[in-house]
């Protein structure tokens, strides 16, 4: 059963696992590192709710313990535990799914490059824990930015490196997509999915309404097509605005990477046809020098079993990738060149 609206989140304890999966469900020790962030919070109590996760290992610099302690005594079947700056490896140890939002926000006025130095680091340095405990995991990268973080991964994994377990969280694109989208239409918001492919930052997302039956009603190229593409690619500008310098887009992204990891656990378990966005190293337009690119996935036991092919676009919605892909090119060398230079 997907989490298509939060409100699927919220009945865990009165319908218990069987309102969103069998009994019989292969269940799974997830690890997220930066527990005790913004994002991180919520998302470890997001994940505490679903019923696919048995074991939950809480990891940060400060603060993982309490929180694992207080999300702990929520009463749904899966173990909690919180550990602090010097225990990354045993909190890491047996971890089938790794999830990474830990770094530093986004405070008005700053771009995802700003960012870029701290979090490339800190995204450094746990995937080199996780690539000695547990090198099989398959890492949910949240940390941005994003474009440049995956890469990062992948290069720090070297040898070890495997495409079809290494994943960047798009999920809030796609999230946001729907959600404007039917502000417009006056349609429910779960039931649109927009396919939203390229990176995950301004310009490099590329919005493909004309693949949504919803978004038929729009003038491609005209003001209200223009304004809603603008506001999904820098949707978290507002986020950031809206907040006064308290922080970023914490919470709509905690909904979104726990939406994305009951995806992948389900399809660890068997279930067909899990369709999902996400960063990956892709063939789609490795001929023009992208590396890693995000598109609709099926997900399977493996983690990465099909990519999707972008289909048929708009004239407008070529010109957002020609501008994309010069942007994501230089955002994913500027990952890779870091982890080569330290």
């Amino acid at each position: 059963m997907m989490f298509s609206s939060l409100s699927r989140f919220a009945p865990v304890a009165a319908r218990g696992a069987r309102g969103f999966a069998s009994s019989s469900a292969r269940h799974h020790k997830v690890a997220v590192l930066g527990a005790g962030g913004g994002i991180g919070q919520p998302l470890s109590l997001l994940l505490k709710l679903d019923p696919l996760v048995t074991q939950l290992s809480l990891y940060d610099i400060r603060g993982a313990p309490g929180v694992g302690a207080d999300i702990s005594h929520i009463d749904t079947a899966s173990n909690v535990k919180g550990y602090p700056a010097d225990q990354l490896e045993v909190a890491l140890d047996g971890a089938e799914v790794v999830i990474i939002p830990a770094g530093v926000p986004r405070k008005p006025g700053m771009t995802r490059d700003d960012l870029f130095n701290t979090n490339a680091s800190i995204v450094r340095d746990l995937s080199k824990a996780c690539a000695k405990v547990c090198p099989d995991a398959h890492m949910l990268i949240i940390s941005n930015p994003v474009n440049s973080t995956v890469p990062i991964v992948a290069s720090t994994y070297g040898s070890k490196f495997n495409p079809n377990r290494l994943f960047g969280v798009t999920t809030l694109d796609v999230v946001r997509s729907s959600r404007f989208l039917g502000e417009i239409t006056g349609e429910k918001p779960e039931d649109i999915r927009v396919t939203v492919i390229g990176g995950h930052s301004g310009v490099t997302i590329v919005p493909l309404l004309s693949q949504t039956p919803q978004a038929q009603k729009l003038q491609f190229g005209g003001a209200e097509w223009s304004n809603l593409v603008h506001r999904i690619q820098f949707g978290g500008d507002e986020v950031v605005k809206a907040k006064d310098g308290a922080g970023s887009a914490t919470l709509s992204m905690a909904y979104a990477g726990a939406k994305f990891s009951n995806q992948l656990l389900r399809a660890l378990n068997g279930e067909k046809g899990i369709i999902a966005p996400s960063f990956v190293r892709s063939p789609l337009f490795e001929s023009e020098g992208v590396e890693f690119f995000s598109s609709n996935i099926e997900l399977g036991t493996g983690g990465v079993e099909k990519i999707h092919q972008v289909g048929a676009l708009a004239p407008e919605e070529q010109k957002l990738v020609d501008a994309c892909i010069p942007e994501l090119i230089k955002n994913i060398k500027k990952g890779q060149e870091f982890v080569a230079s330290s």
